[in-house]
Order: C-alpha cells, then sequence, then structure tokens
C-alpha cells in the first residue's frame, strides 16, 4: 500500500533526527572534558552525516512503482523503497580548532601549563538541537496528516 511507503519515509526522518539528537546531547555533555578512554585528549566534537535513502524521482516512475504493484525486484525479495533519509556516518569536527585555556593547577595541563578543552560551542549546538527538534516535530505532523488521511479515506467506505 502505498501509504506505508510514506510511513516508512516518515519513520527515517524520526529515527535520523533522534540519533542528531542523542549526538547533540553527548556533545553538550562532553564540552568540559579533557580526557578520552582512549587517551587522545580532550572530547572532539561530533556531527552527524545525513544520506538520501533513493526513491522514486519522477512522475513516471511512480507510475511504473504502482504498476508493480510493491512486488519483489528481480526475485531478490527487496521491495523498493519510497525514499527517507539515513545517518550515513558520524563524524568528528575536525575544522574547528580545540581551545586553549591556560590554567597550570590542572591535572591535564601541559608543561607551559595550558589545557586542552573540546571545541564544543553551546550557541551552535543549541541551534543544532533546535533544528533537529524542529525537523522531528515536522516528521510527527507529516505523520499525523496522513494518519488523519487514512482516516478520512476508512469513513468514505461507510
Amino acid at each position: 500500500m502505498a501509504f506505508m511507503n510514506s510511513i516508512n519515509i516518515i519513520g527515517s526522518g524520526l529515527t535520523a533526527q533522534q540519533l542528531r539528537l542523542d549526538v547533540v546531547s553527548e556533545n553538550i555533555t562532553n564540552s568540559q572534558t579533557t580526557r578520552t578512554e582512549n587517551g587522545g585528549g580532550a572530547y572532539r566534537r561530533k556531527m552527524v552525516v545525513f544520506e538520501e535513502i533513493g526513491g522514486r524521482n519522477t512522475f513516471r516512475a511512480a507510475l511504473a512503482q504502482a504498476a508493480l504493484e510493491q512486488k519483489p525486484v528481480a526475485n531478490t525479495g527487496v521491495i523498493p523503497t519510497a525514499g527517507g533519509v539515513r545517518v550515513a556516518e558520524i563524524v568528528e569536527d575536525e575544522e574547528n580548532p580545540m581551545k586553549m585555556v591556560y590554567d597550570p593547577t590542572h591535572p591535564d595541563a601541559n608543561e607551559d601549563g595550558y589545557l586542552e578543552l573540546p571545541n564544543v560551542d553551546m550557541v551552535m549546538e543549541m541551534a543544532d538541537a533546535m533544528a533537529a527538534s524542529r525537523a522531528f516535530a515536522s516528521n510527527v505532523t507529516a505523520f499525523n496528516t496522513l494518519k488523519s488521511v487514512i482516516s478520512s479515506g476508512l469513513e468514505v467506505g461507510r
């Protein structure tokens, strides 16, 4: 059924934005972490990279897909998806430099008395959190709209 593709697209957006919020939370939590588990110095900010899940892009392709009636492709057992988004990878921010603060009393300070702090900027993290939250809310709205359309369609049959 066509509405199942829409639900899958919305679900992929919800999942991706939830992971983005999780990464933002991790960045905020580690904004003062001066040691990592592997001994690599201060925590480095992480970012989520999204990737499109290929789907139907043209009306002609949509008609061809509808004609197939969601049959598996070439005996692979795979049913084509309508699209969506997925997390391609989570990368460390190499562009922004680490912050250096003079604190000779800190145990992680170097021999000159400077402490390396994470490259986490709270303003940037809050902006990312708000953008992810808005995208998540938009996906919830799309889901509720789809649910309403399906419900209205079922009412027609009464």
